[in-house]
């Protein structure tokens, strides 16, 4: 498709010019398009993909810098790169039409570009909070990046490999969970193990950025669906190959990794059950993060793999194509080959998953609401008449917290949903 009208209109040609801080990245390394995009950082942080011409004019508007003319200067650098003829006016229609709404430049006539709203892709982490500030984890960082080095990585496979086969032939994580559960202060340090685990996973992605050469955002934490969660913005990560992506991509869970082998040293010496039961949380967390249906770490892995960074779009194509068997629309013919079978493959897995949890969910919410409130009010009533009331109520607080924050989580993630089916409502509505 054309990014150019057949007859451009005559346009008011003023001094466009990029906006400040627009950063020109290049060429998306290892993509599964057929026509690599390319990538440009706007000044907000955020990546912007632009098929060739429109990265090429952005190029030509900052090479040609201030000055009178500058949509002739851009048009006939436009013409001399391409070997088509390019005038100023069709650079104006590029401006206005395409990049200025972007936020990359202004408009044709100098005029700044409007606000830009930031997506909400399907199912994106949404309710977030940024507690650790970029420079701060840039620092955090550069203590752990050596982590990365090829042998330093061998080494600890290794030791987490021999860790792995020991615990779990030798020892009774059955047993040590029934210990934990009984001792309100051993659940309070198992939950304190546990997000000291996550908080150190996200350092995990930050250092694997760092170690590729990009730098990591903002730390975090908030609420992804039903879960409490921390994140770390590794946007930059997108000017890496695939090795460099998908280093990033786990390098959280080469931290649990790290975290166990720490907590597997620290139960040889001391021998208590609540480190064990630490150590299968840590499991659970990693499991969690190598789900590929949700946009946890796993998701980012196939995506980086096949070189496509949205994956959920394709649902509707995918679906159309494979089960409506229709033509495939523009959107998949611009994939190539191999990416458009892994898409295709994870999109046929990924539906029937999200329905039978959706459906689970919503046909099991009136009991499970039922036994948390059992289960609270049995807290709180025993950490009443406990011989330690502050640390029991401490430790019910705690556990009542992570009872209500998944209820809490499928309210918004429903609401959501709720408010999507009524928007798309009335927009057949009114196109009807």
């Amino acid at each position: 498709m054309s990014l150019l009208p057949s007859a451009p209109r005559p346009a008011r040609l003023g001094e466009p010019a990029p906006v400040p801080g627009t950063e020109l990245v290049g060429e998306f390394e290892d993509s599964g398009y057929r026509e690599p995009p390319h990538l440009v950082c706007r000044s907000d942080g955020q990546i912007v993909r632009l098929p060739p011409l429109l990265y090429q004019a952005l190029r030509a508007l900052t090479q040609a810098g201030p000055g009178p003319a500058v949509a002739e200067r851009v048009a006939a650098d436009l013409s001399r790169e391409t070997g088509r003829r390019f005038s100023a006016e069709h650079v104006a229609f590029l401006l206005d039409k395409k990049l200025a709404p972007l936020g990359l430049t202004t408009y044709a006539d100098g005029s700044p570009p409007p606000p830009v709203t930031r997506k909400d892709p399907f199912l994106a982490f949404r309710f977030r909070l940024a507690v650790v500030p970029e420079h701060v984890t840039w620092w955090l960082s550069g203590l752990f990046a050596w982590l990365f080095r090829p042998v330093v990585v061998l080494l600890t496979l290794g030791a987490f490999s021999a860790a792995e086969t020991w615990l779990w032939l030798t020892q009774d994580t059955g047993a040590a969970l029934w210990a934990v559960l009984s001792s309100p202060g051993d659940v309070l340090l198992v939950v304190a193990l546990a997000v000291a685990s996550c908080a150190f996973h996200e350092l995990g992605h930050g250092a694997a950025c760092r170690y590729g050469g990009v730098r990591p955002g903002a730390m975090g934490c908030g609420l992804y669906l039903v879960w409490p969660a921390f994140y770390t913005d590794i946007t930059n990560s997108y000017r890496l190959g695939r090795a460099g992506r998908i280093r990033a991509d786990l390098g959280g869970v080469y931290f649990n990794g790290l975290f166990v082998l720490g907590l597997v040293a620290l139960y040889v010496g001391v021998g208590s059950p609540l480190l064990l039961v630490a150590i299968l949380s840590v499991h659970l967390e990693m499991v969690q993060q190598l789900l590929p249906t949700l946009r946890f770490d796993g998701y980012y892995i196939v995506a980086d793999l096949v070189g496509i960074p949205d994956l959920f779009k394709y649902i509707g194509p995918i679906l159309k194509r494979v089960v409506l068997r229709r033509p495939a629309d523009e959107q998949l013919r611009a994939l190539k080959r191999w990416p458009q079978v892994v898409v295709a493959a994870w999109v046929l897995l990924l539906v029937p998953v999200l329905a039978l949890q959706l459906g689970m969910v919503l046909l099991n919410l009136p009991q499970v609401v039922t036994a948390d409130w059992q289960k609270i009010t049995a807290l709180m009533g025993g950490a009443m008449s406990s011989g330690s009331p502050v640390l029991s109520m401490a430790a019910a607080c705690v556990q009542t917290v992570l009872l209500v924050l998944p209820l809490v989580g499928v309210g918004l993630v429903l609401g959501g949903l709720v408010r999507s089916l009524i928007r798309l409502a009335r927009r057949r509505r009114h196109s009807a």
